[in-house]
């Protein structure tokens, strides 16, 4: 929000610097953004008068010029084709400074020159803020002025400060609102605004329209007044340079009103040509389907029942509260004006304002949720403005449709929470006098405030102690430790904790984070051989999505990491290791939340990156979990894998059964195809809330061995179809009480072995704790395993 400050000034006195100001309403919660003072480039420029013109005695495109500047007369060399005698123009003495450099005394074709005259570009200024500036040469005052007046004062260069408003404050999107927060800010009385209307025009408001709204959830309130006689024209110059210089482009008297009014007020107004309004009444409805209207940007646009319009009898004039119709647009024919002031749902507005790629001043003010009460005295300030320009005159009363009357909030005034909450001493008294200058109602006996109209965000305690603590100074509250009847430890949850743990794991594996983000698009269910059946495809949908691409929540997260693999492929990376924290969202019927369930996903190819080697770093991390008991069992129903090379992987939870964790493999090679990635390409993808379930962080540690162990090699010839896990878990049920270790160091295929077959080759530890062990009990065990073997899986010893 762009606030002049002379503007500001004709409702509350600022007797500081500018800076000053900007700082103390920062301070004040009033952000300030920037300050622009658009004569800090301009001295020693004046005010001249050209008493004489005579051609130049060397050059063609020049004449010498004498100018009267109230003091002195001088001679001025210039090329600008359209001075003439009598003319009041800008005029840089010998050693002004301009924006682009000094004025220095100059020879021009053998003729001195004691200064320039200035153009609107020489004074870095524009044709919005000088709308009757000459688009080649010198400005020429159109009003009276004295000669010798600075230049800043007879163009009315002003110091505007722009301030970042935030949402919940729209009643700042105004010059009274920021007035306001001036006023208390600097401790200074606020110059209520007094309206005074005429109303000439005589009549009777009800005569001319009246006013009807359908849906009082989106329109709640609806105000028009009637003018007549109206004269279209050009904004006085004080105006067309106020609304330039607070960011808006002056059009003629009547827009430049309403826009006035709405930076003044911050209530957006609406003119519609009275006349092309038919049936005298104003409706206000939602859209119909398949009804269309032509916006005052010349584009039709396609309305839907979500749209709130503003109707007469027969069609649409206005998208409420964003643009108004070709159909009601005033132009210079147009005799008799009816004025809008309204207010209406913010979400309605921004939505609609969003469908039809429009979001103009006034849709910005109206998305933030405007005060009720302020539609009277905007359109009352839009009457008297239109009056006091002499553009029309005003028919007596106003006809006001307002089906939610305001209800005042009363809130209780606890000083005593107010100072525990913000950790200070501040007096009562202190207190109610800020709320009093903040407009709100105080009533000292029952300790109760009301917070104006204007200020929706009051609403709780903790918001009455914002607004003391933002007056009472934040420099001046005192910074102290935290108090409180117990003090406790911050610490990372148990959950947090084994993040880490998965983390750091998972880096020590040598893999590197990858991020991606959630939304997906359905296309990949495709790209990855997903069923269409499938209830993985049962996706939750976005309401409203970016596009296609990020249409819905997704439901696995193998897709992203193979989208990551594949741009590290694409840029001609050798090897890849990678690993993500994220989640992925399951539809729960008859809910609208979605099951967020935080699964780790881990991808790799290239270099010496295999089943093993994924499979190992998942092993590292169950042993960095603390998860003792876990099973792999091959797994080939998963469409996204190669069959044949995938595992599933179970723990053992806290019912003692075993649960499914994840899933490791090799994507499979179409799959790897359609995304890019290298034929190898290994995926595991695991789901963290049942690693953490299984997982346990208790530690006992034991003595170390005091005897020694005896070793023993055992290597079997078995089926190709036995996997070896099925042997180590019958080697070790079989092994007795010494057995302390079970290790598969050899698997072979070859000539030596017969086709079909494959050796296993295992390392046994046998170790007692009491004692040193006899080979006689190690081959006891021995024998027992091997004929375990034997029985049950055909094993012959090699």
């Amino acid at each position: 929000m762009k606030a002049p400050i002379k503007w500001l000034k004709d409702y509350v006195d600022i007797n500081l610097s500018v800076k000053e100001y900007a700082d103390k309403m920062t301070m004040s919660g009033s952000k300030v953004e920037g300050v622009e003072d658009m004569g800090k480039d301009i001295e020693k420029v004046v005010v001249g008068k050209i008493v004489s013109i005579e051609a130049h005695p060397n050059a063609d495109k020049l004449c010498v010029c004498k100018v009267d500047t109230g003091s002195e007369t001088l001679q001025i060399v210039t090329g600008a084709p359209n001075v003439k005698e009598g003319d009041l123009i800008p005029l840089a003495l010998v050693g002004a400074k301009l924006p682009d450099g000094e004025i220095k005394l100059s020879r021009l074709r053998g003729v001195e020159s004691y200064g320039m005259m200035c153009s609107i570009e020489e004074l870095k200024l524009t044709k919005d803020y000088l709308p009757d500036a000459p688009d080649n040469g010198v400005y020429v005052f159109n009003e009276d002025q004295k000669l010798g007046t600075d230049v800043k004062a007879a163009l009315d260069l002003d110091t505007v400060v722009e301030f970042e408003i935030t949402s919940n404050r729209p009643d700042c999107l105004s010059v009274i609102g920021l007035a306001r927060e001036t006023a208390v800010t600097l401790g200074v009385g606020f110059k209520e605004p007094q309206i005074k209307v005429k109303e000439e025009a005589g009549g009777d408001i009800n005569d001319y329209i009246s006013i009807e709204i359908k849906d009082p959830e989106l329109c709640p309130r609806y105000a028009a007044r009637v003018v007549k006689d109206i004269k279209i024209g050009p904004s006085p110059a004080w105006m067309q340079r106020r609304l330039a210089a607070a960011g808006m482009r002056p059009i003629n008297n009547i827009v430049d009103i309403t826009n006035y009014v709405m930076l003044e007020y911050g209530q957006p107004l609406h003119a519609f040509d009275y006349d092309r309004i038919q049936g005298r009444k104003i409706i206000v409805r939602r859209a119909q389907e398949g009804e269309t209207i032509r916006t005052l940007d010349g584009q039709d646009r396609e309305l839907d029942n979500e749209m709130l319009m503003i109707c007469d009898e027969n069609k649409p004039v206005a998208v409420a509260g964003v643009m108004g119709g070709e159909n009601s647009e005033v132009t210079e024919n147009t005799q008799t004006l009816l004025i809008e002031s309204a207010n209406f749902n913010g979400s309605s507005i921004r939505a609609t304002g969003k469908k039809m790629g429009l979001r103009s001043e006034a849709a910005i003010r109206f998305e933030k949720g405007l005060d009720i009460q302020n539609t009277i005295p905007a359109i009352n300030r839009c009457a008297e403005l239109i009056e006091l320009l002499g553009a029309g005159k005003v028919v007596k009363g106003i006809a006001d449709c307002n089906c939610k009357p305001y209800e005042k909030r009363v809130l209780k005034f606890e000083p005593d929470r107010i100072n525990s909450f913000l950790g200070t001493q501040i007096e009562t008294g202190v207190m109610v006098k800020i709320f009093k200058d903040l407009c709100f109602e105080v009533d000292e006996k029952a300790m109760t405030l009301v917070p104006p109209s204007f200020r929706n965000d009051i609403v709780e305690m903790a918001d009455l102690c914002e607004e003391i603590a933002r007056f009472y100074g934040y420099n001046n509250i005192k910074p102290s430790l935290l108090s409180g009847k117990e003090a406790t430890q911050g610490r990372k949850t148990y959950k947090q904790r084994m993040e880490d743990i998965i983390r750091n794991t998972m880096m020590a594996c040598g893999l590197s984070e990858a991020y991606t983000i959630s939304f997906t698009s359905p296309r990949i269910f495709d790209m990855i051989n997903i069923p269409r059946d499938h209830k993985m495809r049962n996706a939750v949908t976005i309401s409203n999505p970016l596009g296609e691409d990020y249409s819905i929540m997704r439901t696995t997260t193998i897709p992203d990491m193979l989208k990551v693999l594949s741009i590290n492929n694409s840029r001609n990376i050798q090897e890849a290791a990678l690993f993500e924290l994220s989640y992925v969202y399951l539809p729960v019927e008859g809910d609208v939340l979605a099951d967020e369930r935080e699964t780790l996903t881990i991808g790799m190819y290239g270099g010496s990156n295999d089943f093993y080697v994924i499979k190992g770093a998942m092993e590292e991390l169950l042993s960095a979990m603390g998860i003792k008991v876990f099973e792999f069992r091959p797994f080939n129903d998963d469409p996204s894998f190669h069959p044949g090379r995938t595992a599933s992987l179970y723990v053992k939870g806290k019912n003692d059964e075993l649960e499914y964790a994840a899933i490791i493999g090799e994507i499979h090679p179409e799959v790897a195809e359609k995304m890019e990635c290298p034929e190898r390409t290994y995926v595991a993808m695991a789901d963290v809330s049942v690693l953490i379930e299984a997982s346990d962080t208790n530690r006992q540690y034991k003595q170390l061995p005091k005897f020694p162990a005896i070793t023993r090699d055992i290597a079997v010839v078995v089926k190709d179809n036995i996997f070896v896990a099925q042997l180590t878990d019958a080697i070790r049920q079989q092994g007795g009480e010494f057995l302390e270790e079970v290790r598969l160091f050899d698997v072979y295929k070859g000539a030596q072995v017969p086709e079909g077959m494959k050796s296993v080759a295992f390392a046994l530890s046998f170790r007692a704790a009491d004692r040193t062990l006899k080979d006689e009990e190690v081959n006891i065990a021995m024998e027992r395993i091997l004929k375990y073997l034997n029985k049950n899986f055909d094993a012959q010893l090699r």
